[in-house]
Formats: C-alpha cells, sequence, structure tokens
C-alpha cells in the first residue's frame, strides 16, 4: 500500500478540477494545468477533494499510484501559488545581471554566459549574487534552477559556485606540505 497515494488531495478555495477520462484539469488563479495519468491508475473528485487509485495489484500500478497523487498534488499547489528556487552565487567577481528574457552570468569563464529563461518561469535577481526562480510548474522551476547551477557548480575546497539557499557544501582540507 502507497502511504503517499492513499491521501487525498484537496482542493483549495478558487481551485477547480475536472476529470474526462485519464486527464485531469486544474484551474485557479494562477492558470490552467492539465496532466494525463497512465491507464494504471484512476482519478475521481469528489467532496472537494481528488482521489487516486491503482486498477490493479501489479507494481507498476503501485509505483504509478503514489507518483500520480505527487504529481496532482503539484498541479493543484501551482495552479494556487508559486513554485520558488532560490540559488547563491560565490565567487569572486562571479555575478548575475537580467537583461530582458536572458540571464547574464559572469562565472570565471574566459566568456560570460548568457542563458535565455524559458517560457513559465521567472528569473530575478534581488542581487548580482543572489538569483530566485519561480514558476507554477514545480518540474520546470527546478530543471531551470538546476540549469543554472551546472553551469559552475560548488567546489568542496573553497565553496566557489552556484549552491541552492539552503545547500550544505562539505569543505575538505587542502594539501599539506
Amino acid at each position: 500500500m502507497s502511504r503517499i497515494g492513499k491521501q487525498p488531495v484537496a482542493l483549495p478555495d478558487g481551485v477547480t478540477a475536472t476529470v474526462s477520462g485519464q486527464t485531469l484539469e486544474v484551474k485557479g488563479p494562477k492558470g490552467v494545468k492539465t496532466f494525463t495519468a497512465t491507464d494504471d491508475v484512476t482519478l475521481e473528485v469528489a467532496d472537494g477533494q481528488v482521489t487516486v487509485t491503482p486498477r490493479g495489484k501489479s507494481k507498476r500500478a503501485r509505483q504509478q499510484w503514489g507518483m500520480t497523487r505527487t504529481v496532482v498534488s503539484n498541479l493543484v499547489f501551482g495552479a494556487k501559488d508559486t513554485f520558488k528556487k532560490e540559488l547563491e552565487i560565490r565567487g569572486v567577481g562571479y555575478r548575475a545581471q537580467l537583461q530582458g528574457n536572458v540571464l547574464k552570468l559572469n562565472l570565471g569563464l574566459s566568456h560570460d554566459v548568457d542563458f535565455p529563461i524559458p517560457e513559465g518561469v521567472t528569473v530575478t535577481a534581488p542581487k548580482p549574487t543572489e538569483l530566485v526562480v519561480e514558476g507554477t510548474d514545480k518540474q520546470l522551476v527546478g530543471q531551470v534552477a538546476a540549469n543554472i547551477r551546472d553551469w559552475r557548480r560548488p567546489e568542496p575546497y573553497k565553496g566557489k559556485g552556484i549552491r541552492y539557499k539552503d545547500e550544505y557544501i562539505f569543505q575538505k582540507e587542502g594539501k599539506k606540505k
């Protein structure tokens, strides 16, 4: 039994959900989101909540049960609110600035990195060394933050690079003579 899958997803005020076949459509103040579930699970909307149930006892049905419930939960949250990832840039001369729909990163490379911001995500730079990635799609927000971080991952000796705000980097000791 899936502990996550058993729990129904409550619909907050201002958010409505409709099911047609295997497609769930969630409408809220932040927009309309759709999700098509696999044939291994059944989606039902009743009494202001969405429930997901497996269609069999197979391993795949049980896997899809918990995963589908989590995706539905993220859709409902995204229709009402926004997801946020905060990044922090550390290093001498490392900085970021926005120029229209392009994020310009100066990361100690021989050239500046021009990162185009995809549709559905907003990136803000409150300080030259801080970035905030926001959007209504949790997967897209996490992927954009990870792509930005991949340009200069934090290294373990000095801690230079792009890290998540709450990330801890274990500091290694350097060479000894």
